[in-house]
């Protein structure tokens, strides 16, 4: 595995060259995406040690089409938060469902009133996982409401048993996502790592996993390296984001992508890594840039 010599190019000069890389990689601008497609887009991904992703809602003015059409030009493999509806659209570009939806994220498994709802979307979205052949299905804690943290998990963990059997049978990840609650999910029960790493740990199934937010986890515990290196085998999927302002994973924000990076690929992790910021800039531009920087 190659690392960046730390005393001949310093963060800030790695990300200028990949910012530059990036940039010509996408010849030309690449903003009118809804007239010019793919088109002029050279591949970006030339390492391919991380199966990277794209979440569509951070890219509202570009179609479905447009994005397979970019994210499969630049080497991504999938797009991520894809429902059923879609599936068609992303076969014809060859590309995969990364993750898909479920249940509500502050009705969740940490209460008993709302499992049998929760179960009911996550078994439908488990079978439409499995007969599309892709992988990872989303799910939730939940918000706390009037719920001591040590109940949530009781009863996440009784909820999880009554379908992990099911995701075993169909070879499908349920993935809960961690998330903050201290700037843009008030309430929400999943946000620290230890709680999704006890429900994990007592349900006790290969196929429940975390998705583990680098954005939501920096700003809620930090230590981003060090928690991937204790706890990846419980990590099922990884989102991306830059801190403060869940932006470009660009020099603006606090959070090193690359470093982050050649840590997942040390555990052995074989998932997916999502880009789930939302462009301040030009949307391909900054997703080209992404994409570069994390092809470590």
């Amino acid at each position: 595995m190659s690392t960046l010599n730390h005393n001949k190019l310093s963060r800030r000069t790695f990300v200028r060259n990949a910012s530059i890389t990036a940039a010509g990689a996408v010849a030309g601008s690449l903003a009118h995406t809804t007239s010019a497609g793919a088109e002029g887009i050279e591949r970006i991904v030339k390492n391919g040690r991380i199966n990277q992703s794209v979440c569509k809602w951070c890219y509202r003015k570009q179609s479905l089409d447009e994005l397979c059409a970019v994210g499969k030009k630049m080497g991504l493999k999938a797009i991520d938060l894809i429902g059923p509806k879609d599936f068609p659209t992303l076969k014809k570009y060859g590309m995969a469902s990364s993750m898909i939806g479920s249940h509500s994220l502050g009705k969740g498994m940490n209460n008993k009133d709302y499992h049998a709802d929760c179960l009911s979307k996550m078994r439908d979205a488990i079978d439409a996982a499995a007969e599309a052949g892709f992988p990872n299905v989303i799910s939730f804690s939940g918000n706390r409401g009037n719920i001591p943290d040590d109940v949530g998990v009781e009863n996440a963990v009784e909820g999880y048993k009554k379908i992990v059997g099911h995701a075993e049978k169909k070879k499908i990840n349920i993935c809960i996502e961690y998330l903050n609650s201290k700037v843009n999910h008030k309430g929400y029960m999943f946000d620290n790592m230890a709680w999704g790493v006890e429900v994990c740990k007592r349900v006790g199934s290969d196929r429940l996993k975390i998705l583990y937010d680098i954005y939501h986890a920096q700003i809620m515990e930090g230590d981003i390296i060090r928690t991937i290196q204790d706890y990846h085998q419980y990590i099922g999927h990884y989102h991306t984001g830059g801190n403060p302002g869940r932006n470009e994973i660009n020099e603006t924000q606090e959070l090193y992508y690359p470093a982050i990076m050649r840590a997942i690929i040390k555990t052995g992790f074989d998932g997916y890594v999502a880009h789930e910021f939302i462009p301040k800039n030009d949307p391909i531009e900054s997703l080209a840039y992404a994409v570069r920087i994390c092809d470590v």
